[in-house]
């Protein structure tokens, strides 16, 4: 059997953390070593499983394994349409910026070289000009500085 605190590193690696623990209070957490609050798939798995199998009332089993039921519709249509997969957490926010594409960074960045004294708002602004693509400054100057520290 892994060690306690190496299990806990796996999943909040692959994502499968449960922040809040203490809030499962569905007594199978409490009476079996199997099941173990720490895994949030685990935990969403179960919730689902006491409504579909058991016939247990949404409220009642979002609030026994400690999630709103607004998250327990969100989990379920997870689930439907990824299966297990679909439990695990996705990283909060975007996956990226959204028109900071490969392409236009390596416009900035070859429009940087050129005349390296364009401030983010200038490079903006023939960014929107020249290319119809609006983006803020500070993106801009966050691009540079990322680009500056990978090449410098």
């Amino acid at each position: 059997m892994p060690k306690p605190h190496a299990k806990r590193r796996f999943l909040e690696e692959v994502g499968a953390l449960h922040r809040a623990p203490e809030r499962v209070r569905a007594a199978v957490f409490e009476e079996h070593r199997f099941f173990d609050p720490l895994d949030k798939v685990q935990v969403k798995y179960e919730m689902l499983r006491a409504h579909a199998v058991e016939g247990r009332s949404v409220m009642a089993v979002s609030e026994e394994f400690g999630f709103s039921r607004e998250t327990y519709y969100t989990v379920l249509e997870a689930f439907r349409a990824h299966g297990v997969p679909g439990l695990v957490d996705g990283k909060a926010g975007r996956p990226g910026p959204l028109k900071l594409t490969d392409d236009v960074v390596a416009w900035v960045q070859a429009l940087h070289r050129r005349q390296p004294g364009l401030s983010g708002r200038e490079i903006s602004e023939r960014l929107a000009e020249e290319r119809g693509i609006e983006v803020h400054r500070r993106s801009i100057e966050r691009l540079l500085v990322a680009a500056g520290k990978k090449n410098g």
